[in-house]
């Protein structure tokens, strides 16, 4: 599940609108995770959705859009959940669209027990980021108490001895463009005729 629907109140565009080297970021995450084996891949847009749908190839993907995405992550990790309705799938994959040193090998090692019982996060300098893996048996607790911008944080704290953390530090990058100083730094832009649109 790819998060896609925040604002980027704090790079003033909407995250799903970067483009890295003239392609938008959210299909290059969607390349990345669709290479490593997840399938289905759900992505979830709120803020430009449909500016995010006419400049990126989301063909791949179940498209949903969270109309209220301005209350924060929690509102999108539950609706991504909510349509993963296939009893066949045991664990999903969850990551957000702004991070652009995401790497197939991280999302491999992060997903490599898709039982319904896990919860794997990426680990970087021995901090807890993405991608994370939620097992199906921990999906209505995470999105009972998914709200604002903590997403499954409290969910995770509640059961922080039952986490396998995996160390990503060698293979990916889990930084989160969140600032326009991490914006540069990555190659990140918005197209300009694009801006306010």
């Amino acid at each position: 599940m790819i998060i896609a629907a925040g604002g980027g109140r704090r790079i003033g565009t909407p995250e799903a609108l970067l483009h890295q080297d003239g392609k938008p970021l959210v299909d290059q995450v969607l390349e990345t995770i669709g290479t490593a084996g997840c399938d289905p891949v759900v992505v979830v847009l709120g803020a430009a959705a449909e500016q995010v749908r006419a400049e990126a190839d989301l063909s791949d993907a179940r498209v949903v859009v969270n109309r209220a995405w301005g209350t924060g992550m929690g509102s999108s990790l539950r609706m991504g959940l909510n349509v993963l309705d296939d009893p066949e799938i045991e664990a999903v994959v969850v990551v957000p669209v702004d991070m652009p040193g995401l790497t197939v090998a991280a999302v491999r090692r992060v997903a490599a027990l898709p039982y319904p019982d896990v919860l794997v996060c990426a680990t970087y300098a021995g901090l807890r980021g993405y991608p994370m893996l939620f097992g199906r048996r921990h999906w209505a607790g995470i999105a009972t108490l998914a709200n604002a911008d903590v997403g499954a944080r409290p969910y995770l704290l509640a059961h922080k001895n039952e986490i396998v953390d995996v160390a990503c530090d060698t293979i990916a990058d889990g930084c989160r463009v969140d600032t326009p100083e991490l914006m540069v730094r990555w190659g990140l832009s918005v197209p300009a005729q694009r801006i306010g649109a």
